[in-house]
């Protein structure tokens, strides 16, 4: 397994505000606009549940694109194409920010499309990073994600000042997106993936695709108590809060789909542990 040695790099507010240019008229945004929220599927939930904690009177719209899950194993010139739809349809719809609820958009999509749109995208990779430098005791920090995600390289050259040891889980979002979050072989998975990884004797494991978190409990299991899980969502959503203005209360939510609405919202409400009513399907 390949070790970088690496420092972890300073994330301003200014780095995730970018310009749109030449890419068509947008609607004219007012603090009551939505917050665009996207992942390949039900992994960007976790991202959407820690929103609405830190966040709970901003509008938001969700789309999972489940035609398309998952994105972790596709060439790296669909994901750009994918999220330049993505991002084009939330301009459409007037949002003020987008959240990249998925770590292989936001280690392969995220560093082309930044400069490219006059609405801030909120991305993963930076979120998690400086979460997990700063959760760090012994300098050993490991990164579960897509294939897509490791061999990106995002998180390692994100980090520095510590020794990063990256292992690409294939199989979690297909067994999450299926339901299979107790069964025994997704825990005998994660036992195979997390092996390497406890022992290079990390202390901190960032869980570096949207879909992971749901895997929370079993991972933590395996690696044990004096193992800090590192969710990017809750670092992602302090980057949000500070370009916010909404101080209502509850905000209006929409579900979107691109695949099945009735599997999103019979398995999103189980992982949500609430209902999800109204799932619209729709067309990239």
């Amino acid at each position: 397994m390949n070790v970088e040695i690496s420092r972890i790099r300073g994330v301003s507010i200014d780095s995730v505000k970018h310009k749109f240019e030449g890419e068509g008229e947008s609607a004219k945004k007012t603090p009551d606009s939505p917050v665009g929220i996207f992942d390949s599927g039900v992994g960007g939930l976790t991202v959407y549940s820690e929103f609405i904690r830190q966040l709970p009177g901003e509008n938001v719209i969700y789309l999972a694109d489940t035609a398309r899950v998952p994105y972790g194993g596709r060439p790296a010139e669909e994901i750009i194409k994918i999220n330049e739809e993505i991002i084009g349809y939330f301009i459409g719809r007037g949002v003020k920010m987008v959240i990249m609820a998925c770590g292989t958009s936001s280690s392969i999509a995220y560093p082309v499309l930044k400069d490219k749109y006059d609405i801030p995208i909120i991305p993963m990779i930076e979120p998690g990073a400086r979460g997990a430098v700063q959760a760090t005791r012994n300098g050993k920090i490991g990164i579960i994600a897509t294939l897509g995600t490791v061999n990106s390289g995002a998180f390692q050259n994100a980090i520095k000042d510590a020794e990063v040891y990256a292992v690409a889980c294939p199989l979690f979002v297909p067994l999450i997106e299926g339901g299979f979050i107790e069964a025994d072989e997704t825990k005998k998975v994660a036992r195979d993936y997390l092996k390497p990884l406890i022992k290079a004797g990390i202390d901190t494991l960032i869980l570096g695709c949207t879909h992971y978190p749901h895997l929370k409990k079993i991972i933590g299991e395996i690696v044990g108590p004096n193992v800090a899980l590192i969710d990017p969502a809750y670092e992602a959503v302090q980057d949000a809060k500070k370009m916010q203005r909404n101080k209502g209360t509850h905000g209006k939510h929409e579900f979107e789909v691109t695949g099945s609405p009735l599997h999103f919202q019979d398995l999103g409400s189980k992982l949500l542990g609430r209902p999800i009513a109204n799932v619209k399907q729709l067309k990239l």
